[in-house]
């Protein structure tokens, strides 16, 4: 199950908006690569609608059906804003409804604030 937790209005390329929903997953333990150590996180990412932003806000808190899955993409830079390190990611995160194949939302992790 993932979590509704939020919405922004987005900008598309010819300059009309649409609201995409902030969408959270559980908790999980990751270990570090480099210290070996766990620590918890959650997997984010947004999909398009076409709620209102009315709409968009009462449905946050909301769960729905399926995960945030870890999608492969073109490599792409990115900067963590606690330690200033500069990475080289290769994945973006993704909606997969429950009983789904295909994912909706590629989300990379520069678009996102940490948790």
């Amino acid at each position: 199950m993932v979590t509704v937790t939020g919405f922004n209005e987005r900008q598309r390329k010819d300059g009309t908006t649409f609201i995409a929903l902030d969408i959270t997953g559980g908790v999980e333990l990751i270990q570090s690569s480099t210290t070996g150590r766990y620590y918890a996180t959650v997997r984010k990412c947004s999909i398009p609608s076409t709620f209102s932003k009315q709409v968009a806000e009462s449905i946050i808190g909301q769960r729905l059906p399926g995960e945030i899955v870890k999608v492969i993409c073109e490599p792409y830079e990115y900067q963590n804003k606690t330690t200033g390190e500069i990475m080289k990611l290769q994945h973006s995160y993704a909606y997969q409804a429950e009983g789904e194949m295909e994912a909706v939302g590629h989300t990379r992790i520069s678009q996102l604030e940490l948790a």
